[in-house]
């Protein structure tokens, strides 16, 4: 199996370092990710300046861009095939509810998504961010994509891992949360009597409602969020018909429950059914963890 692996932390990243490491078992691991922190910087690609990739190890890219730059330019330029899986994490922090809008590490693999490529985020909900501390999450992305693997995901889909900083309870399949944000923006004068703002300095909170990725991971669990490239709400569509269209139009047939989407694979195109992946993931989600390797970590990343 050919891994690629990304960030919005930066190559340095132990997290990055933690996972890399820990899917060496699986197959070929490379590692095309930004030169220096990118957290925050949402889907961003870069469109007006030249990129940089500088390989610092072997299947190791320093890339001068985004995350979603290194995801596009691992599979369109610096890999001579396909990656089975996309990989982004381990992100030092959760991606969580609103959070994962402006993340970095979820863009990557929605990236990934956009290219046909299976994808995982992973982030670390934790305020501590040393290698050691990234063991359990690379034990669950691990555990996760092996599932993937095996199993594949719905046409357009991606998966959100949130990771507790405690060792895992197990794995949830959750929905996505709602942040609550107070003051985010906080106002200033500097030493020369000019305003200046920080964004996100205010208290953050969130909903804590049972089947969220917050809930679970305050719980001690990992949550899995499923997240869709298709951003249309569809519960909206008639209400809006019915008030701002000039004609009344047929009420196309949706049923979200029983859909199938077609799936890509190689060149030969497959049903997927929702219903049948949901299945196959429960029994993969009821599955515990798996416990720690006696392996040893590889040296970390060159400077």
């Amino acid at each position: 199996m050919l891994i690629l692996l990304t960030n919005d932390d930066g190559i340095h990243s132990a997290g990055l370092q933690a996972l890399a490491d820990r899917l060496q078992s699986l197959g070929r691991v490379v590692v095309v990710a930004p030169d220096r922190e990118r957290s925050a910087i949402g889907h961003a690609l870069t469109l007006h300046a030249p990129l940089r990739a500088e390989e610092i190890l072997k299947d190791r890219w320093a890339v001068s861009g985004t995350p979603t730059d290194a995801v596009n330019l691992g599979i369109h330029g610096i890999l001579k095939n396909m990656p089975d899986l996309v990989i982004s994490g381990i992100n030092k922090g959760g991606n969580m509810g609103d959070d994962l809008t402006y993340s970095g590490t979820v863009a990557a693999a929605m990236e990934a998504t956009l290219m046909g490529v299976p994808a995982i985020a992973v982030s670390l909900a934790s305020r501590r961010f040393n290698y050691a501390d990234f063991s359990d999450a690379s034990r669950a992305a691990e555990t996760l994509a092996v599932t993937v693997s095996e199993h594949g995901l719905p046409a357009d889909t991606f998966i959100n891992v949130n990771v507790p900083p405690r060792t895992p309870l197990g794995i949830r399949l959750t929905r996505q949360g709602k942040r609550i944000y107070d003051d985010a923006v906080v106002e200033n004068v500097d030493p020369r009597g000019r305003t200046y703002y920080w964004i996100g300095a205010g208290c953050l909170d969130f909903q804590d409602l049972d089947g969220t990725d917050f809930h679970a991971v305050q719980h001690g669990y990992v949550s899995v969020t499923p997240l869709h490239l298709d951003l249309t709400n569809y519960a909206a569509m008639d209400r809006l018909r019915c008030r701002y269209s000039a004609h009344r139009a047929r009420k196309p047939s949706i049923s979200r429950s029983s859909f199938q989407v077609r799936e890509r694979e190689g060149d030969r195109g497959r049903l997927f059914s929702a219903e049948g992946a949901r299945v196959r993931w429960r029994s993969a989600i009821d599955s515990p963890i798996q416990p720690p390797r006696a392996t040893t970590p590889a040296a970390a990343m060159a400077s």
